[in-house]
């Protein structure tokens, strides 16, 4: 009985209750999408297959607005942007291309590309909406696939080179206030472009990178990897820059797929694993709080 109790458990995306209610179990997240602040920095959210997951003053929740399967996700000051496929009875076709919503995912306005496009690998400079994703297929605006970007919330998008990236792409970046600025994590190591994707160069010999995050301050940018062990670290961008190792978070077979900085406060940064645990440090990774452990949240 107790092993039927925990299947259905592990098969659950949210176990949440309205806003207002007690609730009874913690939420769980089968799958992780994503990790970003709210441009106020009072709640992390996580984007999954069933809606958005809020954590915000010490307490799991589930975001209002339409639970739909957000693949790709991007948070920038003043929106944020998705892409992925349309929750049942929302109208939307799938997949709904890319979308974008000004009020923290209650609604979402169609940018272009729906019944074209599910772009898993996407992100967006944080002062200037500028969006970068992976394009796997040809579509209607892309005639290539690819890293393509975009400056004007998806009206028109151009095509990146990517001359001297090498190997499969992971994790893509985009500087906060240059959208020129763009980092791509891959096996074969983290590499770096200050032309808009045309060309790229391998800023350290750390094989193996998962997740990439500019620092909101504009000066350095964080990666984690795990090429034989789990790593994370951060860079300044100035040539000749080596890698500052950041402590990890208390990690059993894991490593880091998403990092998140808070807006508000600079110093508090979160990371997500492939495993589901989701960790937040006040003091730019010296200290470390979980608020979930492989899929099940942690109220605080």
């Amino acid at each position: 009985m107790l092993s039927i109790t925990r299947l259905l458990q592990a098969l659950l995306i949210f176990v949440l209750l309205p806003a207002g209610a007690v609730q009874a179990d913690p939420v769980t997240l089968l799958h992780v999408h994503g990790l970003a602040y709210s441009a106020d920095g009072k709640q992390l959210m996580i984007p999954s297959h069933h809606g958005l997951a809020i954590y915000a003053e010490g307490r799991w929740s589930k975001a209002p607005g339409p639970a739909h399967d957000y693949m790709g996700f991007a948070a920038t000051r003043d929106a944020l942007y998705s892409s992925g496929h349309p929750a049942p009875g929302s109208g939307f076709v799938n997949p709904f291309g890319l979308i974008k919503s000004r009020d923290g995912g209650r609604t979402w306005r169609k940018l272009g590309l729906e019944g074209e496009s599910d772009f898993h690998l996407m992100t967006a400079s944080h002062g200037t909406n500028t969006i970068y994703v992976f394009n796997p297929a040809t579509n209607s605006r892309m005639r290539q696939t690819g890293i393509h970007f975009t400056l004007n919330d998806g009206m028109k998008w151009q095509a990146a080179a990517a001359k001297g990236l090498r190997g499969r792409l992971a994790t893509l970046a985009v500087h906060p206030s240059d959208a020129r600025v763009v980092a791509a994590g891959t096996a074969e190591g983290l590499f770096l472009s200050r032309d808009a994707g045309q060309s790229f160069e391998r800023i350290t010999a750390v094989q193996g990178v998962l997740g990439t995050h500019f620092d909101l301050d504009g000066h350095s940018l964080w990666f984690s990897s795990h090429a034989g062990r789990p790593g994370f670290a951060r860079i300044a961008l100035k040539p000749g820059a080596k890698p500052e190792e950041v402590p990890l978070p208390a990690l059993s077979e894991d490593a880091i797929s998403y990092i998140a900085q808070n807006p508000a406060r600079h110093h508090e940064v979160a990371v997500a694993t492939f495993k589901r645990s989701v960790f937040v440090s006040p003091d730019r990774g010296r200290t470390w709080k979980q608020i979930a452990a492989q899929g099940t949240g942690q109220d605080h």
